[in-house]
């Protein structure tokens, strides 16, 4: 579990593709404090498991449903990304329960100034957009963020200049991809109410059925 409180901006040192899937060593350095094999870091807002690390830098495997549900996919070496690490028990929860677990990608569309913050629209899929909610959390890059406009067919978040500052959000161009995780609430309550338990026939005693279980 993560909060989308992003801790540091990471820089990919390398990048080896497979036909599907990659290895990618990332140089950071706040997140490699007390890092262990095996540690969750969130990576543009993937959750991703630590195969090695050096005092500068760490390495994960991403698998090929990763690639394809994420715009890790377009990462190259010196490439920007957020990290952040998993949530400790006893940590102070200042963003939003983020999973790591990425519904898909939307498409930057507009950046518009505001005084001293910045509107950021993003188009979205259908499926995504469901589970944004005005004035609700969504996880953009990894980034925890309040959604202030919402439609059929955008978004949009106010980012401040802290923000600004230490994540790669602004950096990015009209129509490149940003990774996004809607609340997990939502998920919740859209499977539950998904199944809806079946009456048991009625069943009907008569002299057949009595006759047939050899009450006759």
């Amino acid at each position: 579990m993560f909060t989308g409180l992003v801790e540091e901006i990471g820089t990919v040192q390398s990048i080896l593709k497979g036909s599907r899937s990659a290895s990618i060593v990332i140089k950071a350095k706040k997140v490699l404090e007390n890092i262990k094999l095996g540690d969750s870091i969130a990576t543009n807002g993937v959750c991703l498991t630590v195969i090695a690390f050096s005092s500068d830098s760490f390495q994960v495997d991403v698998m090929a449903e990763t690639m394809r549900k994420t715009n890790l996919n377009n990462l190259t070496p010196g490439s920007k990304v957020n990290l952040e690490r998993a949530l400790m028990l006893g940590d102070r929860l200042g963003g939003h329960l983020v999973s790591g677990h990425i519904d898909g990608v939307g498409i930057i569309k507009d950046f518009r100034r505001e005084d001293n913050a910045i509107w950021v629209s993003i188009a979205a899929p259908s499926n995504i957009l469901k589970y944004v909610i005005y004035k609700g959390s969504i996880a953009i890059d990894g980034i925890s963020l309040t959604v202030a406009y919402v439609d059929n067919e955008i978004f949009k978040v106010s980012v401040i200049p802290h923000t600004k500052e230490i994540t790669t959000l602004l950096t990015k161009n009209i129509g490149e991809e940003v990774n996004l995780e809607g609340d997990m609430i939502g998920k919740y309550i859209e499977r539950f109410l998904s199944f809806k338990e079946e009456a048991p026939s009625k069943l009907e005693v008569d002299m057949e059925f009595l006759s047939n279980h050899g009450f006759l």
